[in-house]
């Protein structure tokens, strides 16, 4: 389980949101995407109404790819999880994405991260890590908007 709370904290692993207009972003963008077909997985939701800024760490899967939390930066502790059965469409929806910064691939095909590194539009590939992993003293850049 992780810990949503103050980030000055050692114990927490989720900060709060920028701002209660974000935490009330979030919350709209969840539903959009709910109301065009999208599941929750867990979360969803602040995790008191005192505090909205406190967002339960959050997993959709069936969102649309025009829905704002699919297709927007959310800044916010929520994570779309697909499945695929064919890897050249994992790379092809990744491409379509007007973003480009970094991409997490969990994979022990070499294969896949072979294409993966080929064929992505992204600024770096991570094999079998986050995401937001970077070194500091290397160049930490994307592609697209």
């Amino acid at each position: 389980q992780l810990k949503v709370g103050d980030p000055a904290d050692e114990g927490t692993d989720v900060g709060p949101l920028i701002d209660d207009g974000a935490a009330k972003r979030t919350q709209e963008w969840i539903a959009e995407a709910v109301a065009a077909g999208a599941r929750v997985l867990a979360g969803g939701a602040p995790l008191t109404a005192a505090e909205p800024r406190l967002f339960a760490p959050t997993i959709l899967t069936n969102v649309p790819r025009s829905a704002r939390i699919c297709s927007d930066e959310a800044f916010a502790p929520v994570v779309i999880l697909e499945r695929y059965s064919d890897f050249s469409k994992v790379i092809a929806s990744v491409n379509e994405s007007r973003f480009g910064l970094q991409c997490g691939l969990f994979s022990n095909d070499l294969a896949h991260v072979r294409a993966a590194f080929d064929q992505l539009e992204v600024g770096g590939v991570i094999v079998n890590d986050v995401p937001t992993y970077r070194i500091d003293n290397m160049p930490y850049g994307g592609v697209k908007e």
